[in-house]
């Protein structure tokens, strides 16, 4: 082989090995969206003889699918306001002023963005049957919060430090309240930043499903992750037509606030607030 065919191997090889992969990635999205219209899906690829919605009229009218939704939908939005608004009230004193801890408290919520939930989830397990928090949805909620606000103060006070403080001394000597200038100046000028943090927590609690399956236990009380389980019968039984209906609606939220929000993710990602013009 000489030069010139190495070169032109070099240049190939990279794009074949990335085409290898996205196939691998593609063949599952492919099968659920095939199966999702099928109602005789199996395990296996293949096109359905008739193209039907039969499975999705089956997952939307089902009461139970509705309310395993509804309560997915409240846990995870619930935990994205809550985290946004108490992260931004943490972030703040941290962004703004000179603490005689700030650092050591910084590297401590830096590594409590690491700290995996499921070292953590039997203390919690055992708290929450002390508190009388297990089985409730709130008590999820309040965990889901506690558990995101480290990324949450973290990533808020980054985008803050890139707010300019004139514009707040600016807000104060028109008479502004420390509150209203950072509602009013600071949160507006913070929409990338705000978009992000509410984005990463919304679709890390909407996809969770070992802490749910860990402290819920009512049926009526499950979100929509945990009802994938009632698509897997007894002896192997499973109705992959409607398993493949339900998990693409369970991925629509989610991909809907992607694309809402794509223009504030492209700023998020590069820390960027409000800047001095």
């Amino acid at each position: 082989m000489n030069a010139r065919q190495r070169k032109v191997l070099y240049r190939i090889l990279p794009y074949a090995v990335l085409t290898l992969i996205g196939v691998c990635f593609l063949l599952p999205l492919l099968w659920v969206l095939v199966a999702s219209v099928d109602t005789n899906a199996m395990q296996t690829l293949k096109w359905p003889h008739r193209l039907t919605g039969m499975n999705y009229q089956e997952v939307m009218t089902s009461g139970e699918n509705q309310r395993a939704f509804l309560v997915g939908l409240l846990m995870s939005a619930g935990q994205a306001f809550l985290v946004v608004v108490l992260a931004l009230l943490a972030a703040y004193p941290l962004s703004r002023y000179q603490l005689k801890y700030k650092k050591p408290f910084m590297l401590t919520i830096l590594f409590m963005t690491s700290l995996p939930i499921t070292a953590v989830m039997v203390p919690v397990y055992q708290l929450f049957l002390t508190l009388h928090l297990y089985d409730n949805i709130f008590g999820v909620i309040l965990f889901y919060v506690a558990s995101a606000m480290p990324y949450g103060i973290w990533m808020l006070k980054n985008f803050m430090d890139s707010v300019p403080t004139d514009l707040e001394e600016a807000a104060w000597v028109d008479g502004a309240s420390v509150f209203a200038g950072m509602r009013k100046v600071v949160a507006p000028l913070m929409v990338p930043g705000i978009c992000t943090v509410a984005i990463f927590t919304f679709s890390g609690s909407w996809g969770n499903f070992f802490v749910p399956y860990i402290l819920l236990q009512t049926p009526e009380n499950f979100p929509a992750s945990l009802k994938l389980y009632q698509f897997f019968g007894l002896h192997g039984m499973v109705d992959y037509g409607s398993l493949a209906a339900f998990s693409v609606l369970y991925a629509v939220p989610s991909i809907i606030l992607y694309i809402l929000s794509q223009r504030f993710m492209s700023k998020g990602f590069g820390l960027q607030g409000g800047t001095k013009g």
